[in-house]
């Protein structure tokens, strides 16, 4: 007391008006601020001294004015916020001394006021000691009457000393009126404090004693409701031996865990929450958590698989009528099932473990499509889970049953929709998975994706082994990089890279062209597309490495006709009440059908997006045509160098180029200083000129050392003032000597010059074998020239 008595206090402080609540000084009070003008006065408390002046208003209004506010109140230290989910904020206020405000003012919805402080009275006498002995004689009373109240109230009471701190104590605790809470807070003298608080503890015993009358009474007598419900459950009884009554629930439950015929050890655990939920009332909180718990065990099909058609040349049928090319995908999965058909000759052989395949390629080029073919070829389920964003590690492996709405993780969920054991099972995007604060679900993933372990897989919410090994995983992914590599080493990687003109012909012809015409009404005699306006389509409308904006633009096209149709049917009355022309009429143009060639093509689609822009680009000396792998296929990479009179020896880098790049620039520059006899020119051409180096698309970050031959080519026709060819595309990382080191994704990377109308493409040597996975027509079209050193590019990019 001495201590808070001694404190100094600020003059002004914020006012918390508080409604039928009134907090004591020396206690600890919880509040629910919900009103915005009291939260922002916690706010502002909070980012000063944590000090507020909290006083009860005499009304119950939302926004009070300084008049509806009581004199005397307490000042109080906020000890803890927190923040509700629907709104408002908790807090935990410490009072500290009583307190006076003297003026209180309000601008807007914040209350301040001038407070002085109004220290109690501590000095002890007889009759207070005799009043502190009494209130803990009438605890004694009360807590021997009342089980509501904690045991722990004896103690604490027994322990306080302080005639003060205990008076203030009894009366935060007591079930009193803010009114007469107030009274006791403005009191100034002790003794009458203590005799309020008698008197309230008084009354408080009164009503505990006929409370436990009124209990004993109705205790000795049993209601009609009572009678009722007992006779009921005696009947039940009697229609149960006699084999009259309904099965309940639990008799129903059990039935269906006896027709599930789960595993041994499944079965085990089912029965003990079988038996758990018997011994509960309906009642009960854990009665539906257990009930939803068995629902889900009985859901999941743990002895129930589909029969795999083992015939590699059907499956492969079924294969090719899906998709286009992709022969890498189609003879890994005849693979597997002819090992599964050869396996099951084999007398008391093993079951063959599902392969965990991981397609990676750019958007559209039908990786999702592909797992859904390959469940039907091998007549299985499918299932899917995107993990693009999944940033939690329960959506795995699933919730544990303390948690409220507890669900297993989405492996389960997709083995209860599939209804089998051994589906064909698509973890979509795993490459967009990312740790959050609730775990990493990449590492959740190991456990699912390793032969050696999923076929004990735990899931936190049903904690019994779930037997993942005969399923068939599938993953999809843009690209490797952002994949664990724990992970990826769990994989069995198939690339699928993009598609020629070529493919994506045929891809459009077989696929889909008949899908548009379906999706939009359309017949095959309403609508004629010619060879030559899907591959002005794939040209001129869409840049990409897949065919999913192909369609989109068939899509539109047809639309285009489907509009065209509808009208000419609803302009032709006769024709729509099913009439028939006379014999007589001349014949007219048929207005359903459509021949859509490449000339009438910006008729329905606009005017060409792309262009063959390499000639305009490469029309100046410094500038060279590089080709780059992207996560949505191979693209076009044009790299330009300048030389600026200043003689500072400055090497300039633009474009968002990362540092491998820049490290590339940097190391073309020091090989083209060395060797600039040998390349025609003079070796101070640097201490004449700065050097600036620039990648458009400036918006775009660019990395990695597959543009170390582009760089030193440009620089090259920058300082020799020569044109690079226009139909030339490079790629290669070059090392200091001059050396060109291969690099990845030359199929993408010849792709893109095609598309683009290269005739010839410079690779490093090394990556020469990489030719052979290419489309005969790309070969044909693109003359490769494979080179060891910067000198040997520079031959056919700069011809003398």
């Amino acid at each position: 007391m001495a201590t808070e008595a001694s404190r100094t206090y600020p003059s002004e402080l914020p006012v918390l008006a508080l409604r039928q609540t009134v907090v004591f000084p020396l206690t600890l009070q919880p509040l629910a601020i919900n009103r915005p003008m009291s939260v922002d006065t916690v706010n502002r408390a909070l980012t000063g001294d944590r000090l507020v002046f909290l006083t009860l208003q005499s009304n119950d209004s939302d926004d009070p004015e300084p008049a509806d506010l009581r004199a005397v109140g307490t000042i109080g230290a906020i000890r803890q916020m927190a923040k509700m989910p629907a709104g408002g904020i908790h807090i935990l206020v410490e009072g500290l001394t009583r307190a006076k405000s003297d003026v209180v003012t309000k601008s807007g919805t914040a209350l301040r006021g001038v407070v002085s402080p109004l220290p109690d009275a501590t000095a002890r006498t007889l009759e207070i000691d005799a009043y502190v002995r009494r209130l803990q004689e009438l605890i004694d009373r009360a807590l021997s009457l009342s089980t509501g109240l904690s045991q722990e109230l004896r103690g604490l009471v027994a322990g306080i000393d302080d005639p003060l701190r205990l008076t203030y104590l009894l009366s935060s605790l007591l079930d009193m009126k803010a009114d007469e809470k107030q009274q006791i807070l403005e009191q100034n003298d002790l003794t009458a404090k203590l005799q309020a608080v008698a008197t309230a503890l008084n009354r408080e015993i009164a009503l505990l004693e006929m409370k436990t009358k009124i209990e004993s009474a109705a205790q000795q007598e049993m209601t009609d409701a009572q009678r009722q419900y007992y006779l009921r459950q005696q009947l039940k009884a009697i229609q149960d031996e006699l084999g009259e009554g309904e099965k309940t629930e639990i008799q129903e439950l059990r039935a269906r865990l006896t027709a599930a015929k789960l595993p041994e050890e499944v079965m085990k655990v089912a029965d003990r929450e079988a038996d758990r939920l018997e011994r509960m009332t309906p009642a009960s909180p854990e009665y539906q958590m257990i009930r939803t718990y068995i629902d889900w065990v009985l859901d999941v099909p743990w002895s129930r698989t589909t029969d795999d058609r083992l015939d590699p040349p059907a499956a492969r049928r079924v294969l090719d009528e899906d998709h286009f090319d992709l022969d890498k995908v189609k003879e890994r999965i005849i693979e597997y099932l002819a090992v599964q058909k050869l396996k099951r000759r084999q007398a008391g052989a093993t079951q063959i473990k599902g392969p965990i395949l991981c397609f990676v390629g750019p958007p559209g080029v039908g990786k999702t499509s592909l797992g859904q073919s390959i469940a039907r070829s091998m007549n299985r389920k499918f299932v899917r889970i995107s993990l693009g964003g999944l940033r939690d590690e329960a959506e795995i492996r699933g919730h544990r049953r303390t948690y409220i709405g507890a669900i297993p993780g989405r492996i389960v969920q997709a083995l209860r929709q599939a209804g089998a054991m051994n589906p064909v099972f698509m973890l979509d995007e795993i490459d967009k998975v990312s740790a959050g604060f609730q775990g990493d679900p990449a590492a959740a993933l190991l456990e699912v994706l390793d032969p050696g372990q999923n076929h004990a897989f735990r899931d936190h919410y049903l904690e019994i082994n779930v037997d993942l090994s005969r399923v068939l995983f599938i993953a999809t992914a843009n690209q490797l990089g952002t994949i664990h590599p724990a992970l990826l080493d769990r994989m069995e990687i198939l690339s699928l890279p993009g598609y020629s003109e070529e493919e994506k012909l045929n891809i459009a012809r077989r696929y889909l062209v008949p899908r548009q015409l379906e999706e939009h009404g359309l017949t095959a005699d309403m609508i004629v597309l010619e060879d030559s306006t899907i591959r002005r389509i794939i040209s001129g409308y869409t840049r990409e490495a897949g065919v999913r904006s192909l369609e989109r633009q068939i899509g539109a096209v047809a639309r285009k006709i489907a509009a065209r149709v509808a009208t000419a049917i609803s302009e032709d009355p006769a024709e729509a009440a099913g009439a028939e022309r006379p014999v007589e009429a001349a014949p007219a143009a048929n207005p359903t059908h459509s021949v859509v060639t490449a000339g009438s093509l910006p008729d329905y689609l606009g005017p060409p997006r792309f262009h063959r822009e390499v000639p305009f680009r490469v029309s100046r000396p410094g500038v060279a045509t590089g080709v780059a792998w992207t996560e949505t296929g191979g693209d076009v990479l044009f790299v330009e160098a300048r030389l600026l009179p200043s003689g500072h020896n400055n090497l300039i880098l633009t474009g968002q180029l990362g540092s491998v790049m820049q490290e590339s620039a940097r190391a073309a520059v020091s090989h083209i200083r060395a060797q600039a006899a040998e390349l025609g020119f003079s070796p101070e051409f640097l201490d004449k000129y700065d050097l600036h180096i620039h990648v458009p698309a400036g918006a775009i970050p660019k990395d990695g050392p597959s543009a170390g031959v582009t760089m030193a080519t440009a620089i090259v026709s920058a300082v020799r003032n020569q044109r690079v060819r226009e139909d030339v595309a490079m790629t290669g990382e070059i090392t200091l000597s001059g050396l060109v080191l291969p690099v990845g994704g030359i199929r993408e990377k010849a792709l893109a010059a095609r598309r683009y109308g290269i005739k010839e493409f410079i690779l490093p040597a090394r990556n020469e074998p990489d030719l052979a996975e290419l489309p005969r027509e790309v070969r044909d079209d693109i003359k490769f020239v494979p080179v060891e050193t910067l000198e040997d590019a520079l031959k056919v990019a700069l011809p003398s």
